[in-house]
């Protein structure tokens, strides 16, 4: 790889960069994939399309000041189209409150933010000067953007949850500022690299956050785990028994119930002693008692 100059490496660097920064903008969709389906932006921000659409147009000029930085400008003029969509989105299915707020962001920061940078930068500052404080202007945003994820951080160590942070943006973040940084190292500018050092170290730290607390989820729910219920004996009754009680009988008829099987017992046992005697079974008819009238159920 000698044949490599530090002009095709930071070109190799800035597609690279431009790939990774191009899924980073696709992330949005599946949550404007839900608010389609729910037809209302009710509960979610339009704050972070904003700040990204004023990002993207801002780094625009000032790769426009520059030279060699058509990478800059294809990404971030894709950031803009996108970015736009997700506004224009929002606001058709947001409440009324939610779209005043957000015209009220637009404003502030893509129209008058922007509008004032670009006039001031224009009129006050010429040549070389006008680049380098547009530039300064984007480092000290970018390093705002990065410092953006800390909140996220936070309530991640406050909760012992990671939830609300989603690892796989935080992947592509994290190769983002790795390639960007790389890019602008190699061209020797500042304001590309200096914000993406800060971008790497913020999306290791919440990659890290991420396993430890991953894991520590895993181990709690292990240990909470409930103990399987047992289940109860089952009991079969009767059907007859859900709807009838069983006869009371009176004393008189439990003696004659005794009684009678004494007797057939002992009746039975002289006829089996003396199975070919008639005489034994005529008499054995004769002491059997009359049937007992039956009781009838309650």
């Amino acid at each position: 790889m000698a044949g490599f100059s530090t002009d095709h490496w930071a070109f190799a660097f800035g597609v690279l960069g431009n790939i990774v920064s191009f899924i980073v903008f696709l992330s949005p969709m599946p949550t404007f994939y839900k608010i389609y389906k729910k037809k209302s932006a009710e509960g979610y921000q339009s704050i972070p399309y904003v700040i990204a659409l004023f990002s993207s147009m801002l780094w625009i000029y000032y790769a426009f000041l520059k030279t060699n930085t058509t990478l800059l400008i294809t990404i971030n003029s894709f950031g803009v189209f996108i970015e736009t969509i997700y506004v224009g989105f929002y606001l058709f299915y947001a409440p009324k409150k939610a779209k005043v707020q957000t015209v009220k962001m637009l404003l502030l920061s893509v129209v008058g933010g922007f509008g004032a940078i670009v006039l001031v930068t224009q009129f006050l500052f010429k040549g070389a000067v006008r680049g380098q404080v547009v530039g300064w202007i984007c480092l000290v945003f970018s390093l705002c953007v990065f410092v953006a994820p800390l909140g996220i951080v936070r309530k991640v160590i406050k909760t012992k949850s990671v939830e609300y942070m989603p690892l796989l943006l935080s992947v592509f973040l994290t190769l983002s500022a790795v390639m960007w940084f790389f890019y602008g190292l190699l061209l020797k500018d500042i304001n590309i690299a200096a914000p993406n050092v800060l971008g790497f170290v913020f999306g290791i730290l919440q990659i890290v956050l991420y396993v430890i607390y991953s894991k520590k989820e895993k181990a709690i729910l292990k240990e909470q785990k409930l103990p399987e219920i047992q289940k109860p004996a089952v009991i079969l009754l009767d059907e007859n028994m859900n709807n009838k009680k069983l006869p009371e009988l009176t004393q008189e008829q439990i003696i004659d119930i005794v009684k009678l099987g004494l007797m057939v017992c002992s009746d039975k046992a002289h006829v089996e002693s003396c199975p070919h005697d008639t005489t034994c079974a005529a008499k054995a008819h004769e002491n059997t008692p009359p049937k007992l009238q039956t009781v009838e159920a309650a």
